[in-house]
C-alpha cells in the first residue's frame, strides 16, 4: 500500500501536498460559507462561485496539458502555486478587512481557476517522473490518500476557525498553506527524477491530444465518466453547505463537520486504490461511477441531519474509488509523449463541467428546494453515463485495443507497453 513512499522524493512531495491539501480544504468551506453570509444564503451565488473556479479548468487545461509535456513540470509547479497562494491571500485580506462582496469572490474565484487549470495537468504528469511506471497506479492511490487524509482534517478545522474568527482569517490560513507545497518542490533532488524529453515546439501539438483521444473508445467513455461526475456528482461543498443552512437550520461547525465525515470514506477508498497491482477494467470504471450516483440519490433523501451525514462516508469512498479508478486507467493506458496533453483534457472534462453543474444545480435549488441538486444531479449523472457508453459504442466501436487506430502524428502503444517503459510526463 504505501510502497512508492520509499522514492524519497514522492516522500517530500506527498508531506508539502498533505499540508497545503489541509489548507486547500480549509478554503473550500470557507468560500462557500462567505458566499453564503455576502449573499443572504443564495444557493445560485454558490452555484456561480464554484463555476468560475472552475470555468478556466473548461477553457485552458488542454493548453496546461501542452505546458505541462514542453516544460520542466517542478518550476512549472512552483509558477502555479505561488499563483494560487496569492489569490488566496489576497480573497482573505479582503474578507478580514470587512470589504468584501460577492463580486470580489466571483472575480477572484476565477483567477484563482486560472492557477489551477495550469497546476492540475502539471501535477497528475509529475506524479509518475517522481515515482516512474512501476509504482504509478500506486502512487496514484497514495497521492489521493494524501489529499483525503487533508479533508478530513481541513472542513473542520474551517468550521473552528469561520465559527472563531470569520471566514477571511480561514481562508487566510489556505493561502499560507502553500509555503509547504513551495519548499517540498524547492528541497526534491532534481537528478532523482525521471524526466521526459520535452516536447518541441511545432503547430497542432493540442489538436495531436485530441486527435489520441478521438481514435479510443475506451478513453472517451472514460473521459465522459468524468464528464458526468465532474458535472454532477462532486459538488459536496456546495450541496452540504445548502442542505445543512437551508434543510436543516444548522450553523458553520455542522457544515465544517459533513466535509470531514465525507473524508472519512474518500480515505478509505483511496487508500484501497494505493492496494491495487495493475489498473483497473473499463467495465469497472462504469461500475463505480453508476454506484456513485446510486449512492447521492439516497444521501439526498435522507430525512434528518444525522442519516445524512451517516450517509456521506459511503458517497464519500464511492466518489474516490470513481475518480482513481478512471485517473489510473487514463493514466496507464496512453502514451507517455502524450499524457500531460490527455491527463488535461481528462481534468478539462472532469473540472471543466462544473461550470455546467454548478449553476444548475444552484438554480434546482432556488426552485425545488436543497435537496433538487443531490436527486437531480444523481439522475442526470446515470443518464450521462449511459448515453456516453451507448453513444460511443455506436459510433466509435467497442471499447477494446481492437479500437485504437494507429496515428501518424503520435505514436500509439499497447497498454502494457506503457507500463514497461521508462515513463515520465
Amino acid at each position: 500500500m504505501f510502497a512508492s513512499l520509499a522514492v524519497p522524493n514522492f516522500r517530500t512531495y506527498v508531506t508539502g501536498a498533505f499540508v497545503s491539501n489541509i489548507g486547500t480544504w480549509v478554503q473550500r468551506v470557507a468560500q462557500d460559507w462567505l458566499v453564503l453570509q455576502l449573499s443572504g444564503g443564495s444557493a445560485f451565488a454558490v452555484g456561480l462561485t464554484t463555476a468560475l473556479q472552475f470555468l478556466p479548468s473548461l477553457l485552458l487545461s488542454p493548453v496546461g496539458g501542452l505546458l505541462a509535456d514542453r516544460l520542466d513540470k517542478r518550476r512549472l509547479l512552483m509558477f502555479t502555486q505561488s499563483w494560487m497562494a496569492l489569490s488566496a491571500v489576497l480573497l482573505g485580506v479582503l474578507a478580514v478587512s470587512g470589504v468584501a462582496n460577492t463580486g470580489h469572490v466571483y472575480a477572484l474565484a476565477f483567477v484563482f481557476g486560472i492557477g489551477s487549470a495550469i497546476d492540475v495537468p502539471a501535477r497528475q504528469a509529475f506524479v509518475s517522473e517522481m515515482v516512474g511506471p512501476d509504482r504509478l497506479t500506486n502512487a496514484i492511490g497514495l497521492n489521493s490518500s494524501s489529499f483525503n487524509a487533508a479533508r478530513l482534517i481541513g472542513p473542520g478545522v474551517a468550521g473552528l476557525i469561520i465559527a472563531a474568527f470569520g471566514s477571511g482569517w480561514a481562508i487566510l490560513t489556505n493561502g499560507v498553506s502553500y509555503l509547504a507545497f513551495l519548499i517540498a518542490l524547492l528541497v526534491m533532488d532534481e537528478s532523482k527524477l525521471a524526466r521526459s524529453e520535452p516536447l518541441a515546439r511545432a503547430k497542432g501539438q493540442v489538436r495531436e491530444g485530441f486527435r489520441y483521444v478521438a481514435q479510443r473508445a475506451d478513453l472517451l467513455i472514460a473521459l465522459g465518466i468524468g464528464f458526468a461526475v465532474g458535472t454532477f456528482g462532486l459538488n459536496f461543498q456546495m450541496t452540504n453547505a445548502l442542505m445543512v443552512r437551508n434543510e436543516f437550520g444548522m450553523g458553520a461547525e455542522s457544515y465544517g463537520l459533513l466535509g470531514s465525515i465525507v473524508g472519512i470514506g474518500s480515505l478509505l477508498g483511496a487508500l484501497l486504490a494505493a492496494r491495487r497491482s495493475g489498473s483497473p477494467s473499463l467495465k469497472f470504471v462504469v461500475t463505480a461511477a453508476s454506484v456513485f450516483a446510486i449512492l447521492i440519490l439516497l444521501s439526498g433523501i435522507a430525512p434528518t441531519y444525522l442519516l445524512y451525514a451517516v450517509s456521506l462516508p459511503f458517497v464519500g469512498l464511492s466518489a474516490l474509488i470513481t475518480l482513481t479508478s478512471t485517473n489510473m486507467y487514463v493514466q496507464t493506458h496512453v502514451d507517455p509523449q502524450v499524457r500531460g496533453r490527455v491527463m488535461a483534457l481528462y481534468m478539462t472534462v472532469l473540472m471543466g463541467g462544473t461550470p455546467i453543474g454548478a449553476p444548475l444545480l444552484g438554480v434546482l435549488a432556488e426552485w425545488l428546494g436543497p435537496r433538487a441538486p443531490l436527486v437531480g444531479g444523481a439522475l442526470l449523472q446515470g443518464l450521462v453515463i449511459l448515453t456516453v457508453v451507448g453513444v460511443v459504442r455506436r459510433f466509435v466501436g467497442r471499447p477494446g485495443p481492437e479500437s485504437v487506430e494507429a496515428d501518424q502524428t503520435v505514436p500509439t502503444t499497447p497498454p502494457d507497453a506503457n507500463r514497461s517503459q521508462a515513463s515520465a510526463g
